[in-house]
């Protein structure tokens, strides 16, 4: 297999490909993409017969900061019959290798949704097929793509089910609390999805540990945080939603989230500010030279153009600077569903 199949956040088709290029290069791999604007993916064919494989299997799925989800495959699958298209799908599952689930995806379009209900009526048949032919094994680490771009074209291909997204897509489909101040409270809710191991939740996000919230007005971050137990200092000059203020834990400071310092130490500062990314990026490495924090959830408003190496070379800054003060850093980037246009960072100091 030497396509390898990314789906992306309509509009960013040339940031992700431009990334897997770079990271594939990296290895030792190369190759060209094929982008479409607005069509929420990219296509990125090796010059090696097994490229895809290979990237898959030695690149880590959580270093891509624009693809949401990858599958290497044998490229477009075309002229599907659309009185039997199982037949012909289940031919082309035939020589990829066995896999443990199916799953059957659109992209991120409004043509994609289109096909979501073609995708809906073909789950049963083709999965009976696959099963009739031994198309799956329990035991598998991969699991099988089906996504189709129109009624009649479609790729099929496999991921590493340890080291691809957990959610068809790579979205995370969560639902808006009613209580929740602003639709900004899903931002933080999937960064943490996202970021942090569900069975960390409980010790990395405990109840009572003491948060900072900088640019936090109406209250959509700080709303999780206090749903976590948290104690917050909301810091933003815009009015706070009164049930947040009315929990008793939340203490709402008006003053400039930039200029902001904690009187103690926090574990978790959170940022969503409306900023150039230099700028936040110094707030962030001032932060932890500081010592302020343990733990970060941050968002960078990207440019028009240059958005790719912008969120590189506020990432290899962040980590320059605190490497150099003696910091040893967990530090990811990801374009999640719910952001726009923006990336949000992650940090966190080990040791």
């Amino acid at each position: 297999m030497n396509h390898l199949f990314l789906h992306c956040r309509a509009g960013f088709e040339k940031e992700c490909a431009a990334e897997i290029s770079d990271l594939a290069a990296g290895l030792g791999i190369y190759g060209y993409s094929k982008t479409k604007d607005n069509s929420a993916y990219v296509l990125f064919i090796c010059h090696e017969p097994d490229g895809a494989e290979q990237i898959i299997r030695l690149l880590d799925f959580r270093r891509l900061i624009f693809a949401r989800q990858w599958f290497a495959c044998n490229g477009l699958i075309e002229d599907l019959p659309v009185t039997d298209r199982v037949s012909r799908l289940c031919e082309a599952a035939a020589e990829l290798p066995k896999t443990r689930e199916l799953l059957i995806e659109t992209v991120d379009t409004n043509e994609g949704k289109e096909l979501s209900g073609l995708s809906k009526k073909i789950v049963a048949p083709m999965e009976k097929a696959l099963r009739a032919q031994q198309a799956f094994l329990a035991k598998s680490t991969l699991r099988l793509h089906l996504v189709f771009i129109t009624g009649t074209q479609a790729f099929l291909g496999v991921s590493p089910v340890a080291n691809s997204s957990p959610w068809p897509m790579g979205i995370a489909r969560l639902r808006l609390p009613k209580e929740a101040p602003s639709r900004a409270t899903l931002k933080l809710e999937e960064a943490w999805h996202h970021f942090i191991p569900a069975e960390e939740w409980d010790t990395r996000l405990a109840s009572g540990m003491r948060a900072v919230d900088l640019g936090a007005a109406p209250g959509g971050w700080t709303w999780q945080l206090v749903q976590r137990g948290m104690y917050v200092e909301a810091v933003d000059n815009g009015p706070m939603d009164k049930n947040l203020l009315e929990t008793g834990q939340v203490l709402h400071i008006l003053t400039d989230g930039f200029l902001y310092e904690p009187k103690k130490p926090v574990q978790w500062l959170v940022c969503d500010i409306v900023d150039k990314p230099a700028r936040v990026t110094s707030m962030i490495i001032r932060w932890f030279t500081k010592k302020y924090c343990r733990d970060a959830i941050f968002n960078l408003k990207l440019p028009m153009k240059q958005r790719y190496s912008e969120v590189k070379k506020c990432e290899e800054r962040i980590r320059n600077e605190l490497e150099k003060a003696g910091f040893k850093l967990d530090i990811q980037f990801k374009q999640l569903y719910h952001d726009r246009e923006e990336v949000t960072g992650y940090l966190r100091v080990l040791s």
